[in-house]
């Protein structure tokens, strides 16, 4: 593994960046996958004016959204307000988010010569709107607050085409990668080469670091991933991987964290479904991790929180190269109050 140079910026020095090289820190730090989002009242009085792809496409919004969230929760680290899917759109497939279903793709990738109308993304000077982004919430924050870009994995994204949308099973997905082996081979290959090219831009506009999402990739057993997978998240990571920390997130399978591991990523995220010490065993302990509280214990009473925080804190052993995190995304009706519990929990170690 390839640690990525120190450039005498300050922004290299926070906690989070000290954290990804697996240096010393003061305390761990901590940010929250989905931090900005629905469980805010702040966030939900914008989306009353704005539909979300309008709101991820206006990028003034975008960052004052996530400036905001960080101000208010006080995390140590802001991954840009945007999505996984609007990469799709200058690749060839028609997006939309509908209200109350989520995302649909109106064209989806159902038989193997349909994957010849998904387009090489050349450039990415139709997602500039997500550049403009990341420049906008670097402009806004102190130096001590690094920007997080980020970009769907392979598998995630495909499954998205093929889908038309989400999945419980992803059974449409799966179907294709086996009939259509070569097929899903070069529509990974394409969105890989897109992923690439994605992540340098940001990283190329004022992101510190970026983070690539495997959301759904749990659906697979590890012999799946390595042969189905493995090979182009590791494409998609490469470039980026050479300049800055990469994260590399899956969730739903712990038994993928060895092959997350090897496809890339100077920090792998670990989630809920595995103790911290045994999944950073499985990735090994000379790469730092993230994670791993259930989101569901944000539910609870504060008291609860703060324990289950405490425990995940305990797990990481003292050891160089832990950012606190979720095991996922922040859910919908989250009480705000025990999200600060968490980051208060986390400051005082």
């Amino acid at each position: 593994m390839t640690t990525p140079p120190v450039a005498a910026d300050p922004r290299q020095q926070s906690l989070m960046m000290r954290a990804c090289r697996r240096e010393p820190v003061e305390r761990t730090p901590v940010w929250l996958m989905r931090q900005a989002g629905r469980y805010l009242p702040e966030y939900r009085a914008i989306r009353e004016q704005v539909g979300f792809l309008e709101l991820c496409k206006t990028p003034r919004l975008s960052a004052e959204v996530m400036i905001a969230t960080v101000e208010r929760l006080g995390v140590d680290a802001a991954i840009i307000f945007s999505d996984l899917l609007p990469l799709l759109e200058p690749m060839g497939l028609d997006l939309e988010f509908t209200a109350g279903e989520g995302p649909v793709i109106h064209n989806p990738v159902r038989e193997a010569a349909d994957v010849q109308r998904v387009r090489e993304l050349a450039d990415v000077d139709r997602v500039g709107f997500v550049m403009d982004t990341v420049a906008a919430t670097r402009a806004g924050l102190p130096d001590s607050i690094p920007v997080i870009g980020f970009a769907g994995a392979p598998f995630t994204l495909a499954g998205y085409c093929i889908e038309a949308g989400t999945s419980k099973a992803w059974t449409l997905t799966k179907q294709f990668m086996y009939r259509h082996e070569a097929a899903w081979h070069d529509l990974l290959a394409r969105i890989a080469r897109a992923v690439s090219r994605y992540l340098v831009a940001q990283l190329d506009a004022g992101a510190q670091l970026v983070q690539l999402f495997d959301s759904w990739v749990g659906c697979l057993g590890p012999d799946d991933y390595r042969r189905y997978v493995l090979p182009h998240s590791r494409a998609a990571l490469a470039e980026a991987a050479r300049r800055a920390p990469v994260i590399h997130f899956a969730s739903g399978n712990p038994a993928l964290l060895p092959l997350l591991a090897e496809a890339g990523g100077s920090v792998i995220g670990i989630d809920w479904r595995i103790d911290l010490e045994r999944g950073w065993e499985a990735v090994g302990f000379e790469r730092a991790v993230q994670g791993n509280l259930d989101p569901i214990v944000l539910f609870a009473d504060r008291q609860t929180v703060r324990q289950r925080t405490r425990e995940v804190l305990a797990r990481a052993g003292g050891r160089p190269g832990h950012i606190f995190n979720l095991g996922h995304g922040v859910l919908p009706g989250t009480p705000v109050e025990n999200v600060l519990e968490l980051i208060a929990a986390v400051k005082e170690g």
